[in-house]
Order: C-alpha cells, then structure tokens, then sequence
C-alpha cells in the first residue's frame, strides 16, 4: 500500500498548506457562457454503478462521498455552475488499473472497486479528485490543443502538463507528478463534455497521480 500511504502525505500536506498556496490557472474565455454544473451533468444518467467501463459513475460517486463526509470541501465547486472549471475526468476503466496498481486484483464490478478506492480514505480521495481539476479555466479540447507544453495548476494545488499527441484526433497527454506512471490521456469520445457552460470536462485513460509515487 506505499501508493496508498503517499497519497495520504501529500492530502496531509496539502491540508496544512491550505490558505496560503494561490492557485494559478489559465485565463477563461470572456464568451457567454451557461451555468450547468458538472455535478449536474455527472448524476444525470441515473445509474448509480454499470457495466460501462467508459462513463464515470466511480468519479462520481467519489465526488458525493466527499461530500457527504466533507460538506464544504473545495470539490464543491464541481456544484457551482457559475464557476469555470475544466475538469479531466477518469472512466471507470482508469479507476480498475489505479485499484490493480494497489492491490494486484482486477476487480470487475464497480461497486467494489469504488469500495476499494474510498478504502484510502476520504482525505486522499479529495486530493486525487481536485488534481484532476483546473479552476478558473474553460478549456475545450480546441484549447488544450494550442496548449502544448503548458503547465495547469490544479485545484489541488500541483500541476500538469499537456502533451499533444494527435491535433487530428484531439488527443492530448497529461502529465501528472509521478514519473514512473502512465501518464493518461484525453478520450477522443469524451471531450468536451458540458460544452457551452463554464464548466467543461474531459474523459482521460488513466487516475492522474499528484505525487511520485
């Protein structure tokens, strides 16, 4: 469990870090834009787990547990949809390979497997979610294209850098902090999810990692 145990440090960290660290995000576009927010768009099917390993029910229900434990944590902005945000989502999929990586076992329902990604523990699951968030951003996968090399800051407070890997497909990678991983990268089926509100996300391949772990 040493990922487990890293991640734990760094919410710690972050937790006593907070207050003082200036989150530094990309400018928005200035375009009018609607207010649906992604915690709206994410609850929407009405399937709490599936068998579709390429939608998000596991993000989601990471989001609502904590919420449920921490009501004003900083995840709630994916509630405002009158805040802009971009936010890279993880399918299904990519939380099974994060939960592989832990324990050695490919678990197949999902109900189990967000069991065992909450199993880390409600801090450390609030980091992983907000390093998969850039606030105060609006970004499309028409920007993020013309973004190569950039570094986002995440609402968690680390970075990551984009990567273009096909400007015809609209394919970007992300790299997160930790070396030794995969790096993930956008869905071409899933971008711009919520697009024309200020609040916009991207499905992504892998848990991006805010640590070296």
């Amino acid at each position: 469990m040493h990922l487990a145990r890293r991640l734990a440090v760094v919410a710690t960290s972050l937790a006593l870090a907070a207050g003082t660290a200036a989150v530094v995000a990309p400018p928005s576009s200035a375009a009018a834009q609607g207010h649906r927010s992604l915690a709206n768009v994410l609850t929407s099917d009405g399937n709490r787990f599936d068998h579709n390993s390429g939608d998000f029910d596991i993000t989601t229900e990471a989001v609502l547990a904590v919420l449920k434990a921490k009501p004003t944590s900083a995840v709630s902005v994916l509630t405002k949809g009158n805040t802009a945000l971009t936010a890279f989502v993880p399918t299904d999929r990519a939380f099974r390979v994060l939960v592989y990586d832990l324990t050695g076992k490919w678990l197949v329902k999902e109900r189990n497997v967000f069991k065992a990604v909450t199993s880390l523990g409600i801090p450390t699951v609030e980091t992983v979610l907000l390093y998969h968030v850039v606030p105060g951003a609006t970004i499309t996968a028409r920007k993020a294209l013309k973004a190569d090399g950039a570094a986002f800051t995440t609402a968690q407070g680390g970075k990551v850098t984009v990567d273009v890997i096909s400007p015809f497909s609209g394919r970007i990678r992300l790299q997160d902090l930790d070396p030794d991983d995969i790096d993930p990268s956008t869905v071409p089926a899933l971008l711009d999810i919520n697009k024309g509100n200020k609040q916009i996300a991207h499905g992504i391949s892998y848990v991006l990692r805010p640590a070296d772990l």
